[in-house]
């Protein structure tokens, strides 16, 4: 290239070589054709405003024709801006104001991980002292009442002066019915056991329990898990004494040389 070989004549040059017509260039890069020709020509002021640069760039793009190493001859076109000198002054005040900005951004950091001795120390209160909430009444003793009461809190101990602690626990409907022994001079209790409904009650003396459908109850009487062997649907009746031991009936006589089934750890009394 010549050194008074403009842009638009450059990219004709390279475009005659190639024997690529405007036409075909128009049509490939969507772009108007007149566009091209005021390029070619440089024709700049008919281009669109800050177009002049990137439509001249994206045509020498298609031509594989490097502006970069045409600095001279792009820099002609219109829409290049030359960058004011630098002012001394301004760059001065400049970095006096980065160089403050950083010392103010460290103290801040300092002051919030080292806190001073006055940080640990509590402001004075100016607001009046409220007084305590007074404490709760101690909850009511529990009844001298042998038989329980709907609401109380029983103890967990299995035998007290109270009686024997029974606990049941349903996994269906079942009723149960609580007798106590005639010297015991307690009424009998009954009661209809729902779905995982508990129910917890002490029994001073003797006593029997009857269940309808044990199959689907827990028994525990005196802490000790009862194991009665009935399935769903089937009664039970078991009389315990007043330490709470289960009163197994005699069992029937076996057959000659038939084993002897072993008893469970249920709190029973052979």
């Amino acid at each position: 290239m010549t050194g008074e070989e403009s842009v638009g004549q450059l990219l004709q040059r390279v475009r005659e070589a190639k024997g690529i017509s405007l036409e075909a260039l128009a049509t490939e890069l969507k772009l108007p054709l007149r566009h091209l020709e005021a390029i070619e020509g440089d024709h700049w002021e008919a281009l669109p405003p800050g177009r002049p640069r990137p439509l001249a760039r994206q045509l020498a793009a298609r031509l594989e024709v490097d502006l970069e190493c045409h600095t001279g001859a792009f820099q002609t076109i219109p829409g290049v801006q030359e960058l004011e000198p630098p002012d001394p002054r301004q760059e001065r005040l400049e970095r006096v104001v980065m160089g403050l900005l950083t010392g103010v951004s460290v103290l801040v950091l300092l002051w919030l991980v080292v806190p001073g001795p006055s940080l640990g120390r509590k402001p004075p209160s100016s607001y009046p002292t409220v007084p305590a909430k007074p404490s709760l009444p101690p909850p009511p003793a529990p009844s001298a009442s042998p038989y329980p009461v709907l609401g109380e809190l029983l103890p967990e101990v299995p035998l007290n002066e109270q009686g024997t602690l029974v606990s049941l626990r349903a996994m269906d409907t079942c009723n149960v019915r609580i007798e106590p022994q005639a010297e015991s001079g307690g009424p009998p209790l009954a009661r209809v056991l729902r779905v995982s409904e508990p129910w917890r009650l002490r029994v001073k003396g003797p006593f029997t329990l009857r269940l309808d459908n044990a199959g689907v109850v827990n028994v525990e009487v005196a802490g000790h898990r009862i194991i009665h062997g009935q399935s769903v649907g089937e009664a039970w009746t078991g009389q315990f004494d007043e330490e709470g031991h289960w009163l197994k009936l005699a069992p029937p006589e076996l057959p000659e040389g038939a084993p002897v089934p072993d008893d469970d750890e249920d709190g029973s009394r052979p």
